[in-house]
């Protein structure tokens, strides 16, 4: 398949461990000195900044809903994780967060919740020119039940197949995916 032709109309969903920084394996990331980049993810956002509208990150936290980080954690993680990321020449426009600990809940990926919260507080966002890009399946089917296209980066899951029904594009890494579209 060949990625499609990105223009400033187009909206980048983005998920945040183990694309963004690196995941606990069973365990969340509690707190700023817990949260390290992966390589080259600065240098990926600050060449995906220009090529889209809106870059939205969307992610799970149920570490805040099991009480085992306050919502000022989270806050403090994110606020340090901009503040590098804009300093590289990158950017996020908005964090969408899911703190719900039962898996029904419509916020929670692979529900499109934070979808619809993006698209509410952005109604110029439009589905079909947007990607949702993650490193998990639940992610790529969040991205299917919002009618977004979809590239999984391996990072944390390489053995995940591909061809993959809910995968459009497979990249190794951020950075990966972000050359691609420069090419």
């Amino acid at each position: 398949m060949i990625l499609p032709a990105i223009d400033k109309t187009w909206t980048l969903f983005i998920d945040r461990d183990g694309v963004i920084n690196h995941e606990k394996k069973e365990d969340y990331i509690l707190n700023w000195n817990e949260f390290v980049f992966y390589d080259g993810v600065k240098e990926a956002m600050k060449t995906l900044n220009p090529l889209f509208n809106r870059i939205v990150m969307v992610t799970n936290q149920k570490g805040v809903g099991r009480g085992l980080m306050s919502l000022n954690d989270l806050e403090n993680i994110h606020v340090n994780m901009l503040s590098e990321i804009e300093a590289t020449g990158g950017r996020v426009d908005h964090i969408f967060f899911c703190s719900d600990i039962n898996n029904d809940s419509p916020n929670r990926k692979p529900n499109p919740g934070m979808a619809l919260q993006a698209k509410e507080k952005y109604p110029e966002i439009d589905f079909s020119k947007s990607i949702m890009v993650g490193n998990k399946i639940s992610d790529m089917e969040f991205g299917r039940n919002a009618g977004i296209h979809t590239v999984f980066v391996a990072t944390t899951n390489p053995e995940t197949a591909f061809p993959h029904p809910s995968v459009d594009f497979r990249f190794n890494d951020l950075l990966d995916f972000a050359q691609a579209l420069t090419k």
